[in-house]
């Protein structure tokens, strides 16, 4: 079963920092309990995104790495 997601951030192609300030930038208009997808192709974003989790308070919910793709969803705290 899919996770259902509020928003959706593109990040392929994007090599660190970028992944994680478009993810800043996209988390900022969520609820609280709102989900963001983010899609990225950065090998390191698998631990900037989960540092980017502690340090916010939001929730990483799930990573998955498909097709040299990583994918997160990210529970708005």
């Amino acid at each position: 079963m899919e996770t259902q997601f509020n928003v959706e951030v593109d990040a392929v192609g994007l090599n660190c920092p970028l992944p994680i300030l478009r993810a800043k930038k996209a988390v900022k208009d969520l609820s609280s309990g709102e989900v963001m997808k983010v899609v990225a192709t950065d090998p390191g974003s698998v631990k900037d995104f989960e540092a980017f989790c502690n340090q916010t308070g939001n929730e990483l919910l799930s990573h998955e790495e498909e097709a040299g793709k990583y994918v997160f969803m990210i529970k708005k705290g």
